[in-house]
């Protein structure tokens, strides 16, 4: 208790010094009624000018912040109330503003947005989907432009200039996604006049949880083709086929599917090897793994869908289709085989990053949703952000009724539609909240069944989505959502709605987050609005079956109750709250797992791109490429002829054939002469010679080898990179088998994920210092095929 009270006070005192700020906004506020438009749009200029002349800010904000007030008064007809300004302060202030659904988050983004817009270095809004993101540049960037800022939407199937022109503004709306597929496209190009993006300076993201947390796990994936058949896909698919259950087991809770002993000789026996666990068979055990997995733990119509003759993956968060997205590592094609349709060819990451780690790029990130506090720590820890509380505008009066649960999942189905038509029969909207696409239909039959008009937000109708939320508080109405489908838009009530009791929503599964729980409920009760929810579980539904009590279970036997008599408890509730904590728990540490793990590539990552973008910015790259070759000298030496072994037992020969295979002409130097040679002056004496044939090659090639350095550097890079992500990734798979003995995989996968780096770093500068000093030939670059996907 006593560390709540401490939060709730830190959040009071928040509170208490932004309503100091806000009083001081106030009070501009008739200053700023007075003036005409034309002296509203000079304040822009001016508050430039005033940053020029050293003001921060923070010394303008106030001024900003009437001033985009008026603005929205005059251009939306909106007013911005107390707790939006205070809501924007947040923002600006590189945190997490929490704010209940219905309160115009749309709104608040303007304040903070148009503040930092100021400085001409860009404010990336970020939002779930295109749709929200056109919205709001349109709409609420009036605002902006109203001011004299710029405002660009950063779409998917814009052109290269488009995108360009999108990331100069001022303010920039777009997906999380294309922002940070852009930055890899960028440290991907051949010029600098091929880069879209600026440097990545303060960003606001809207639906921050659902971004930041929920999204969390899948990394950004740009991948180019990789030539493989598609046939074992489906020899390995015949023989899953073929199984019975004592030759596999499958985990749900670790998500992993394995052969056991008796599935194994049977794989040896149908693919005709000895030991399936050679090293040889390495590529069929991945198969047959993957093909477990595609009959295991991936189900038609929940994880993904047949749309098309093709596999379209399903969001779990948002249930919309995320049309052109792929599992990896081969799962995607074990599904394709597994459903009967064509298999497409396996791809190469050429590009990779996390969420996380895109956007803890930023100078400044800042965020806002519905639902928050419960994942502080994780915002704190990770991003460096902590979460306030915003007040709403009006006191909330939904009521929130307890859960009710049945024994089977039959039962509570009935019991939810029986709900649902007494309700509507008073005239009553409900919105039905589902887990699944295959549930929501279940729910959408059983009333068809009972004759009660509905309409159907899932992955298969998510064309007309916000139209479909929008209408769902009119009289009447019966919407049934895949989960938080429609995030983002509002739901306002129709004529005497209020009258009912207002938006009733049921919930028909817990979620493993009890956050995305809070946020289904937090579509009804808007703006002071009455409303009301309640959820309908089953000892059938997952979160129950996997996490839950089999004292519940227990405890009903007991009562003796009946398949359709429902049970209320608070030890239910308590028990539930549990089992989601404890799967909230779970997740976070696998978030902060993949983090950790990703933080070593992010390090390279960093590295190399810091590289590319020298190659690409540098005219004349002689400088980089003779710092390679002193680089190869000074390996050669450690090698031929190390420190540790006496002159004559030096490897001259080889060190010779070595450097004329890289930089030295046949013939340039002869044994003899750098025998005589100390090991100091043998090093002075091959870059002396490397730096003679540099000038030749310069006086021989002149402007064309200016061009043959950066290809062959932006190339070999390219290359040694792709292949080292794809390394990096089949080793992170298979560390965890060396963690016996009191290893950590971890430190395991730090110190030989450095090793190989260093050892890509040396494989570029050879490959490099060769190319420059013996390519004969004209190379010309070729275009690679790629496609953006998030790793499953």
């Amino acid at each position: 208790m006593g560390l709540l009270k401490q939060v709730f006070n830190a959040n009071e005192r928040d509170i208490a010094r932004l309503r100091r700020k806000i009083d001081r906004i106030n009070g501009l506020e008739s200053q700023f009624e007075q003036m005409s438009d034309a002296e509203l749009q000079a304040m822009t200029p001016a508050y430039r000018e005033r940053l020029n002349n050293g003001e921060k800010l923070d010394d303008l904000l106030p001024e900003a912040f009437a001033l985009v007030r008026e603005a929205a008064k005059r251009v939306l007809g909106q007013r911005h109330y107390d707790v939006q300004l205070m809501g924007g302060l947040v923002l600006h202030e590189g945190r997490v503003a929490e704010m209940r659904t219905g309160e115009g988050k749309t709104l608040v983004a303007t304040l903070p947005s148009y503040l930092n817009g100021l400085t001409g270095q860009g404010v990336h809004v970020v939002t779930v989907n295109d749709y929200l993101a056109k919205r709001d540049a349109e709409i609420t960037g009036q605002v902006h432009r109203f001011l004299g800022l710029t405002v660009g939407f950063n779409g998917h199937d814009m052109t290269h200039e488009e995108k360009r022109q999108a990331y100069g503004a001022d303010i920039t709306y777009g997906t999380n996604n294309e922002f940070g597929f852009d930055y890899l496209r960028d440290n991907m190009v051949m010029s600098v006049d091929d880069m879209v993006q600026r440097k990545l300076h303060f960003a606001i993201v809207d639906e921050v949880d659902s971004i930041l947390i929920d999204e969390a796990r899948t990394p950004l994936i740009i991948s180019g083709p990789a030539e493989k058949s598609a046939d074992l896909y489906f020899r390995a698919d015949f023989f899953v086929r073929r199984l019975k259950p004592e030759d596999y087991e499958i985990d749900e809770k670790m998500r992993t599917a394995n052969l056991t002993d008796s599935g194994v000789h049977k794989a040896e026996s149908f693919f005709h090897v000895d030991n399936l666990f050679d090293p040889d068979n390495v590529t069929l055990m991945h198969h047959l793994t993957q093909g477990l997995k595609a009959h295991g733990l991936m189900h038609r119509d929940q994880d993904y869908v047949v749309l098309d003759d093709e596999i379209c993956i399903v969001d779990e968060f948002t249930g919309r289709l995320m049309q052109g997205r792929r599992y990896s590592e081969g799962l995607h094609q074990a599904i394709e085989a597994k459903e009967g349709v064509r298999v497409q060819n396996e791809s190469k990451t050429l590009a990779t990053i996390t969420l996380q780690n895109f956007f803890r790029m930023y100078n400044k990130l800042s965020g806002m949703t519905g639902t928050a506090k419960t994942e502080e720590k994780e915002f704190i820890e990770i991003y460096g952000m902590d979460v306030v509380c915003i007040p709403t505008n009006r006191p909330l009066i939904r009521k929130d009724m307890g859960d009710v649960i049945y024994k089977t999942e039959r039962a509570k189905f009935q019991a939810v539609v029986n709900e649902i038509a007494e309700r509507h029969a008073h005239g009553q909207p409900v919105l039905v909240g589902t887990t699944s696409i295959d549930k929501s239909e279940i729910v959408s039959e059983l009333l068809k069944q009972k004759g009660v008009g509905h309409q159907v937000l899932n992955a298969k109708h998510h064309a007309r989505e916000a139209e479909i939320v929008s209408l769902a508080g009119q009289p009447n109405m019966v919407t049934i959502a895949t989960n938080m489908a429609g995030r983002g838009t509002d739901i306002i009530l129709g004529d005497g709605v209020a009258d009912t009791g207002g938006l009733h929503i049921i919930g028909t599964e817990r979620h493993e987050s009890r956050r995305i729980d809070n946020q289904l409920r937090g579509r009804s009760g808007r703006q002071g609005d009455p409303g009301s929810s309640q959820f309908f579980l089953s000892l059938e539904d997952e979160l129950l079956r996997l996490f839950g009590s089999e004292n519940i279970k227990r405890m009903m036997d007991r009562l003796g109750l009946e398949e359709d008599q429902p049970i209320e408890h608070r030890m239910l509730t308590g028990a539930m709250e549990r089992a989601q904590k404890k799967v909230e728990g779970n997740n976070y540490d696998i978030r902060k797992h993949v983090l950790r793990y990703d933080d070593v590539l992010n390090k390279q990552r960093e590295v190399i791109y810091r590289q590319r973008r020298q190659i690409l910015e540098t005219e004349n790259l002689r400088e980089i490429v003779e710092g390679m070759g002193k680089d190869l000298i000074e390996h050669m030496l450690e090698v031929y002829c190390s420190e540790e072994q006496i002159p004559e037992d030096w490897d001259i020969p080889a060190l010779l054939k070595y450097a004329e295979h890289h930089f030295l002409l046949p013939e340039q130097v002869d044994e003899d002469s750098l025998r005589k040679l100390e090991r100091d002056e043998l090093q002075d004496r091959l870059l002396e010679l490397l730096i003679a044939n540099y000038d030749e090659r310069e006086t021989e090639m002149g402007d064309f080898l200016r061009e043959l350095e950066r290809l062959v550097l932006l190339r070999t890079v390219d290359s040694k990179w792709m292949d080292h992500i794809d390394a990096m990734d089949q080793f992170r798979q298979g560390v965890h088998l060396r963690s016996y003995g009191q290893a950590d995989p971890l430190v395991i996968y730090q110190k030989e994920g450095f090793e190989m780096f260093e050892a890509m770093i040396h494989s570029i500068e050879e490959e490099v210092v060769q190319y420059v000093f013996k390519a004969t030939v004209q190379m010309t670059p070729q275009p690679i095929e790629m496609h953006d996907s998030t790793g499953g």
